[in-house]
């Protein structure tokens, strides 16, 4: 029927079963991952269930290759991308060969800017071999409930997924994988969303994401996808204004 095609929309539901908590009095999405948390937390010691803060999440010591431990207060006050990989996964190896050399540069910039990887290993020794190509910080693979807790909290249905947060921890796009591969040189760190994008290969996963206008146009060379970008940006804007107000996602 029309009503469950629209919760099905509203909800952004990509695969099933899903099972999507609500504050009934307001109507927000308090958590999107339900199956993640009634699997971690049977006894429902947690219940709500809201989203609690990054810091809290991921508190506790984290790892470098090489054996060293940091606690994860050190990330306070950078960027931070939440980078959700596995070895076994083939689009993650060629996005980790990238972001290594993204995250050169930003640092190389002068930007402070972490990276956390957050591991879908199947084993220890996988995580061992992966992480070793990396030159950022890990959670330990052997903590497992804090990389569930950490796929809770962003939703996590796909990997790899890199999560951009600012540093006070709010998520500035959940799109890192498109930006890091659509911006090699990474001139549009820390990577605010865009109202209006120009369609490739690389950002066309968003059309998967929810409703989008494509707005198709004749030729480059005579200033039409300009036009037409103008044209958009204002309606685009203003949808995006109006779902900031509401304080939900455009």
């Amino acid at each position: 029927s029309l009503l469950q095609l629209k919760l099905w929309n509203k909800y952004r539901v990509s695969n099933i079963p899903s099972l999507i908590f609500i504050d009934a009095s307001s109507g927000k999405v308090v958590c999107r991952n339900g199956l993640l948390v009634i699997r971690d937390d049977p006894e429902g010691l947690e219940f709500p269930w809201g989203p609690k803060p990054f810091s809290e999440v991921v508190a506790g010591p984290l790892l470098r290759n090489n054996g060293q431990t940091l606690d994860s207060s050190a990330l306070e006050g950078s960027h931070v991308g939440v980078y959700f990989s596995a070895h076994w996964c083939p689009p993650c190896r060629s996005l980790t060969r990238v972001l290594v050399e993204s995250y050169r540069k930003i640092k190389e910039a002068g930007q402070k800017f972490e990276i956390l990887f957050v591991s879908a290993d199947r084993s220890e020794d996988s995580f061992k071999q992966y992480f070793s190509e990396m030159p950022w910080v890990a959670v330990p693979y052997a903590d497992e409930a804090r990389r569930s807790r950490l796929n809770r909290l962003y939703g996590i249905q796909g990997i790899p997924t890199l999560i951009v947060l600012d540093p006070k921890g709010d998520v500035i796009t959940r799109q890192g994988r498109v930006e890091v591969l659509n911006d090699v040189e990474c001139r549009e760190f820390p990577w605010h969303p865009k109202p209006v994008l120009e369609l490739t290969d690389s950002n066309a996963v968003q059309l998967n994401e929810g409703p989008c206008l494509v707005l198709f146009v004749d030729s480059e060379d005579d200033g039409e996808s300009e036009a037409a970008k103008q044209l958009i940006q204002p309606i685009a804007e203003k949808i995006i204004a109006k779902y900031k107000a509401k304080e939900e996602e455009a």
